[in-house]
């Protein structure tokens, strides 16, 4: 069931509630094959604009791993920190997702949650954008609600619900490659697509290729996309990964059978 809470959430959006799933498993900090009593069981899981909410990115990836078939996959939904509230934001580095894996973070840290009160911004009155809107930055909230948010997490373990952490197409390319490079994720790279209006995509399973391109020309890459959208000029081309599966399909055929397209 959608829970009273979420549901108020969804009509708070002017959401139609009729297009939403209704909810089976209510996840409370339990390893996710504990909260669904399965395992390599799922084909296909689909996560639009969740990996941002995470404490602990690694975490939330290797869960996730656990639920799928050995040739599964997860299809990710990902804001572009250009054209969002996140526009001012840093691009998250790897020294914290590596470090919040390790130190098994639950709920997002002090810091994060100050600097994220601190720097998030609307643009010509909204808080997603694409690369054709015009307008003024507004920062959204205050310092009193960033000293109060930090003090909440600091003293009382609240988790609040922000954006952890801050990405560019490729700057998050190159962050599951360094992750799995480095033994703390089995997904590799299986499909990557650009950004399209405020959100770009990734396919990541254990039979991914990863990414093939070289590391100094991905790193320019990612200066390439946080210069441009700063001067507000179109999305440069995506560096190339050899992989066959189509997300843009099937995340299409996805919204065709959820009623959503």
């Amino acid at each position: 069931m959608v829970t009273p809470f979420y549901r108020l959430l969804l009509v708070t959006v002017i959401v139609n509630l009729n297009n939403i799933e209704e909810v089976d498993y209510i996840w409370q900090g339990e390893s996710y094959s504990d909260l669904t009593g399965k395992s390599k069981c799922y084909d296909w899981i689909i996560a639009s604009h969740v990996i941002e909410h995470t404490p602990d990115l690694v975490g939330f990836l290797n869960d996730c791993e656990t639920l799928l078939k050995d040739d599964g996959v997860i299809s990710l939904v990902i804001p572009d920190k250009r054209y969002c509230f996140d526009h001012f934001r840093p691009v998250t580095g790897l020294a914290r997702v590596v470090d919040s894996y390790f130190n098994k973070n639950t709920i997002h840290t002090p810091g994060e949650v100050a600097e994220y009160y601190l720097n998030v911004v609307s643009k010509n009155g909204v808080i997603a954008w694409d690369v054709s809107v015009d307008g003024e930055y507004e920062l959204v909230h205050t310092l009193s609600e960033a000293t109060h948010g930090m003090e909440l997490v600091r003293n009382d373990d609240v988790y609040i619900d922000v954006h952890g952490w801050c990405f560019v197409p490729h700057s998050f390319r190159l962050m599951i490659h360094d992750l799995n490079s480095l033994g703390l994720i089995s997904l590799k790279e299986v499909d990557f697509y650009s950004t399209v209006g405020h959100e770009f995509y990734m396919t990541l399973g254990k039979s991914g290729v990863g990414l093939s391109a070289a590391r100094l020309d991905v790193l320019k890459a990612i200066d390439e996309e946080i210069n441009e959208g700063f001067e507000l000029s179109k999305t440069p081309a995506p560096v190339k990964t050899e992989c066959g599966y189509n997300f843009k399909k099937s995340a299409r055929s996805f919204l065709n059978i959820i009623g959503l397209k």
